[in-house]
């Protein structure tokens, strides 16, 4: 590969990183559930409400990226995006309805989010192959990063001008920074692998290149379904965290509402730390062993908050750890979905397993309000996360029994004396 293309790809990764950067911003929406429930009497809980759309939507919207990638290009398809998504958030500076709130802050921005978050973090793996850990951690960082500048960005608007003008800035400069990134951005080509044969000893042996899954014959495997589930043990575990961490520290560790509020800071570093740590060390010791450790430690944690009498060290540092596993796992899982089913249909298959996202976003909330409270629900984390760490420990990508299988077979016909042995 000659420098230029190395300095190509680099300046690619600067543009998905201004990219996600300006997606990240979303996860700073709780900055505007009490300013904007002041201005219109709205419920604190129904304004909340908002964000919850907008991740289901930014889920829903991945089964459709890879589809609008192949009719309007990469880089067109994020500029749209991008676009969409700023809209989305200048026109909700307008709204006086709670349902134009949800229509355009939740659905419109969520699915323009969604379709720009997997399309251009599925590419920039494609152009690193070989260091798909690293550089699925370096995007999904970025993403984070933007969320945690945005804190301080978008509370400083709401102060200076009220939380309807805060939306109109935070738009153009949603806008601005995804349209500029787009242009960094070029779109990687994956064609189909054909088998080499490579001499060794006195035969044959075909190369082993993994296969290109579509999505239909993703679904037909079982490993799909084991990672699906794993990813929404591990989505649903930080999600909930991430959306109730302040009331936990008020309420079970009884710590002060300034103190506990610290801790939504606490969340976005070490989330976006996991991102990048995690995400570099699965290049270096296999995937799925991280995936395992992380969720070992976040059932340890889990149970810690709800069985263990709380102080202010152990509080901060379960969510610390809660987190950082969290960021970890959401940046890893991409780069296994390209190990298990290819590179070439990344966007598409990465969607469909990204659904675990939104369903694990919905369903904390649902499993606390059923179960009445935090302490039966982080239980029953604590009990996914441990069938789930069973199922990373035991899977293996699609096939590879069958094709060890079959190179066994082949070495014993080409060496007859090992079948003596």
């Amino acid at each position: 590969m000659t420098s230029s293309i190395k300095m190509n790809r680099w300046l690619i990764v600067l543009g998905t990183i201004i990219v996600q950067m300006g997606l990240g911003t979303i996860y700073t929406w709780s900055l505007f559930n009490q300013p904007l429930s002041d201005r219109f009497g709205w419920d604190v809980s129904s304004v909340a409400i908002t964000f919850s759309i907008t991740s289901f939507a930014l889920a829903f919207a991945t089964l459709f990226a890879g589809r609008l990638q192949e009719r309007w290009g990469l880089q067109r398809l994020i500029r749209i995006a991008g676009i969409v998504l700023g809209l989305g958030l200048i026109l909700s500076s307008q709204v006086s309805s709670l349902t134009l709130l949800y229509l355009l802050a939740g659905f419109v921005v969520g699915f323009a989010d969604g379709t720009a978050y997997i399309t251009s973090l599925s590419n920039l793996i494609k152009w690193f192959p070989e260091r798909k850990g690293l550089i699925s951690g370096i995007s999904v960082g970025a993403f984070g990063t933007g969320s945690l500048l945005f804190k301080y960005v978008n509370s400083a608007l709401i102060g200076a001008v009220g939380p309807a003008q805060a939306f109109m800035y935070w738009g153009i400069i949603v806008l601005l920074l995804i349209v500029a990134g787009s242009f960094l951005i070029r779109e990687a080509v994956v064609r189909e692998q054909t088998p080499v044969s490579i001499k060794e000893g006195a035969g044959v042996r075909p190369a082993e290149v993994p296969h290109e899954y579509t999505v239909k014959e993703m679904l037909r495997t079982k490993e799909a379904y084991m990672l699906f589930g794993i990813f929404f043990t591990a989505c649903m575990s930080g999600l909930y965290l991430i959306g109730i961490v302040k009331d936990i520290g008020v309420q079970l560790a009884g710590l002060d509402i300034a103190t506990a509020a610290n801790a939504v800071a606490m969340v976005a570093i070490f989330n976006t730390a996991g991102r990048i740590i995690l995400g570099a060390l699965s290049d270096k010791v296999g995937r799925m062993k991280v995936i395992a450790g992380a969720l070992l430690v976040t059932a340890v944690a889990v149970m810690t908050l709800s069985l263990v009498p709380l102080n202010f060290g152990i509080f901060f540092a379960c969510v610390a750890a809660i987190a950082f596993c969290f960021g970890g796992n959401i940046t890893v899982f991409p780069a296994i979905v390209a190990d298990y089913f290819g590179l070439k249909n990344q966007s598409k298959n990465y969607g469909v397993i990204y659904q675990g996202f939104g369903l694990g976003a919905l369903a904390g909330s649902f499993i606390s309000a059923l179960l009445g409270g935090f302490h039966l629900t982080f239980i029953v984390i604590a009990v996914l996360c441990a069938v789930s760490l069973l199922m990373a420990l035991i899977i293996t990508p699609p096939g590879s029994n069958r094709r060890t299988s079959a190179s066994q077979k082949k070495q014993m016909q080409l060496n007859p004396s090992s079948r003596a042995s």
